[in-house]
């Protein structure tokens, strides 16, 4: 019988909705910083974090169109067979 107690008891609690912590609500800060006009970016807005993913994109996005490029020109000018 104890037992049964006992994992009823762990079942409710781990199926629980009910948040144990209150986060404070960050919106509005949030929205301060992205709505205030000083000449930088939307999706730059965030900090060094935005900017780091925003370069490797970049990079990335332009170093994938160079190598498809370049496969496109080996694959239009197949090499000679001796």
């Amino acid at each position: 019988m104890r037992n049964l107690l006992a994992l009823r008891h762990i079942a409710q609690r781990t199926i629980s909705t009910a948040s144990r912590r209150q986060f404070e609500n960050k919106v509005p800060e949030k929205q301060k910083l992205f709505q205030e006009d000083n000449g930088i970016p939307v999706h730059l807005k965030g900090g060094v974090a935005d900017a780091l993913l925003y370069r490797a994109t970049m990079m990335l996005t332009v170093g994938g169109t160079a190598y498809a490029i370049y496969q496109l020109a080996m694959a239009s000018f197949p090499k000679k067979q001796d």
